[in-house]
C-alpha cells in the first residue's frame, strides 16, 4: 500500500467570483507555458478562519479595487490537476456576485494589481461563444449553464 499524504498538507481552499452580464462572465486570462492560454474568474486562496464569501470579497478589492455585493455560493467544485508540472488540489467555492458600481459592467477591460505586485486584467468572456481556451476550474461552464439564467444587472 503507498503511503497518503494527510488532506491538509496540499489541498487548496479557493473562492472564485461569478460576475456575469447576461451571458457575460469576468475572467482572468492565463497563458500556459505552451503558448495556450485558459480563464478563470477572479479570486483566490481562502484564509484560515476566513469564510468563503469574505475571501472573496477581499480577493475582488485587493484584484481590481472594487466592491461586490449580493454575494451567495452558486457551487462548489474540487479539481485534481497539475500545474507547472507540480499536483495540486483545489476544492474551489464559487460565490455570485455584483460590482456594486454598475459602470464597471460598460468596461471591455479592467485593470488591476496583485498582492506580489504583479499587473493583471480582467475582461468579459461570452460563455454562449467558442472560447480560446479552457474555462477553469473545470466544471464550471457546465454549473453556469445549468443555474439559473445569468443577471444582467441594472438592466
Amino acid at each position: 500500500m503507498s503511503e497518503r499524504i494527510p488532506a491538509y498538507a496540499g489541498i487548496r481552499p479557493v473562492a472564485l467570483a461569478v460576475i456575469r452580464d447576461g451571458s457575460r462572465l469576468l475572467v482572468r486570462e492565463y497563458r500556459t507555458g505552451r503558448g495556450g492560454r485558459y480563464y478563470r474568474p477572479l479570486g483566490g486562496a481562502i484564509y484560515f478562519g476566513e469564510r468563503g464569501a469574505d475571501a472573496v470579497r477581499r480577493e475582488i478589492r485587493e484584484e481590481i479595487g472594487e466592491e461586490i455585493l449580493g454575494v451567495r455560493h452558486l457551487g462548489t467544485l474540487e479539481n485534481i490537476f497539475e500545474r507547472e508540472g507540480q499536483a495540486a488540489h483545489w476544492i474551489v467555492l464559487l460565490f455570485e456576485a455584483e460590482f456594486v458600481d454598475r459602470s464597471r459592467y460598460a468596461n471591455e477591460r479592467i485593470e488591476g494589481v496583485e498582492g506580489d505586485g504583479e499587473r493583471i486584467e480582467a475582461r468579459w468572456i461570452d460563455v454562449c461563444q467558442p472560447l480560446g481556451g479552457p474555462l477553469y476550474p473545470e466544471g464550471l461552464l457546465e454549473l453556469l449553464m445549468g443555474s439559473e439564467s445569468p443577471r444582467v444587472p441594472g438592466r
